[in-house]
């Protein structure tokens, strides 16, 4: 049985990317720092993976700053108040983008979703102009395949990337972004183009929109990128992945009749309605990546409630078609509960980061295939229990706390979930 994860967190586990970032902007170091300490931030994410037993391996999950705004880099949507002349695009121009200079401001910034994470909006008009700008994709496939490491490269799908765009100022109010689709697929085709080139097997599309009430023009987008790009995407195993929410029935219907993908991603954390809509209609032969791993909080998982459901899906899409994954990317919680050294074992025992995660999602997919860990899976209900029954849970001022960690994600490059972690822990220690 298959494991795969949506996304992992970028900031390293002892916020390493922050302090660099922090150091390049403030010039207290070069560009060729910076990027040694993303490469081997990178090399570590993959071999934990790899060592975890995961088999769907993400790349281009890394970010210095949100993947929205690489996949501008990538379509080299610059806009003019940066004088971008062309060519590969720098940090210099990337980083003005995000945060502006001292000369023009930055784009604007919004929430991602319904997170605390946020993104640098696009800024589009019927004269853009795209071009293929950044080759990020495929170094870091590259860069993971000279370590051993085969990666599922991921990149924004094209209608969530318009759909979240907006016009740019001066621009006609009629103008919707969606409108440029046919303009931006080429960049799309070359990078998957490379991609084959290089020996990926297969590709991750995020196209979380699809969990949003989108009108029927909307819907029609999907269907038309997908068919574009069907030829192009000819040999490789395409993943379509959404995430924190339901899937409505009008989307999930245009979603899995798209005949150039062959494996759909559902967080079915959240999304209990999607669960339904799998039950009464799959389609044949294609792949479910089920997230049943919870990626935006801190808690272990039920790992016997999500066995079941995962078993409830074998007879619906087949052993062989069912990858056990996480609900979201990993980046909306906290990175390894090995850092915290001055929480108890009962709490560690109730506490899920995402290197924790990762070998959930692990434990399961061996489950599913028969080799279920049994002191693994009665450790975890026995930690469920506790954390159920514990006076440390159940006082007032430990339960604000936690509701207040709900839905706490990365903000920016200097947010980290340690911090509510850190006020959690001190409730706990009060209760004590």
């Amino acid at each position: 049985m298959a494991s795969h994860i949506v996304g992992y967190p970028r900031m390293g586990p002892k916020r390493e990317l922050k302090f660099a970032l922090e150091s390049f902007w403030d010039g207290k170091s070069s560009a060729e720092d910076l990027e040694k300490v993303a490469t081997d931030l990178r090399a570590s994410i993959w071999k934990q993976m790899a060592d975890a037993g995961i088999k769907y391996i993400p790349s281009n999950t890394f970010s210095y700053y949100d993947q929205v705004l690489d996949t501008t880099a990538m379509l080299g949507a610059v806009p003019d108040r940066y004088s971008w002349t062309g060519g590969e695009i720098n940090l210099s121009t990337y980083f003005s983008m995000a945060r502006g200079n001292a000369t023009v401001p930055a784009m604007e910034m919004t929430k991602w979703f319904d997170t605390n994470y946020h993104f640098i909006v696009p800024e589009l008009a019927p004269s853009t102009k795209f071009s293929y700008s950044s080759h990020k994709a495929i170094n870091e496939y590259k860069e993971a395949k000279a370590l051993g490491v085969d990666t599922v490269p991921v990149l924004v799908g094209p209608v969530s990337y318009l759909l979240l765009s907006k016009a740019a100022k001066g621009v006609e109010k009629s103008f919707s972004p969606l409108s440029l689709l046919s303009s931006i697929l080429p960049v799309y085709k070359e990078v998957i183009a490379q991609l084959k080139a290089a020996g990926a097997s297969w590709i991750q599309f995020d196209e979380p929109t699809l969990v949003k009430d989108l009108e029927s023009h909307q819907l029609s987008a999907f269907s038309a990128a997908y068919s574009e790009l069907e030829s192009a995407l000819s040999g490789l195993n395409v993943l379509v992945e959404t995430y924190f929410a339901d899937v409505p029935a009008d989307s999930y219907k245009i979603l899995t009749s798209l005949s150039s993908v062959t494996a759909y991603g559902f967080d079915l954390e959240r999304g209990t309605k999607t669960l339904e809509l799998v039950k009464s209609g799959f389609p044949a032969g294609k792949y479910l990546f089920a997230g049943v791993v919870d990626g935006r909080n801190i808690w272990a998982d039920d790992l016997a409630a999500s066995l079941a459901t995962l078993q409830s899906l074998e007879a619906v899409v087949g052993k062989d078609k069912l990858v056990v994954s996480t609900s979201c990317s990993l980046m909306h919680t906290a990175v390894d509960l090995v850092n915290e050294t001055k929480l108890d074992d009962e709490i560690k025992s109730w506490l899920a980061f995402a290197a924790q995660k990762v070998v959930e999602v692990n434990a399961l997919a061996k489950a599913l295939a028969g080799q279920k860990d049994e002191a693994y899976f009665s450790a975890n209900a026995a930690a469920l229990a506790s954390r159920r029954s514990s006076p440390r849970v159940t006082n007032e001022e430990v339960q604000k706390a936690a509701t207040a960690l709900k839905g706490s994600d990365h903000r920016r490059a200097t947010t980290n979930m340690v911090e509510a972690a850190k006020q959690i822990r001190a409730e706990l220690a009060k209760a004590q």
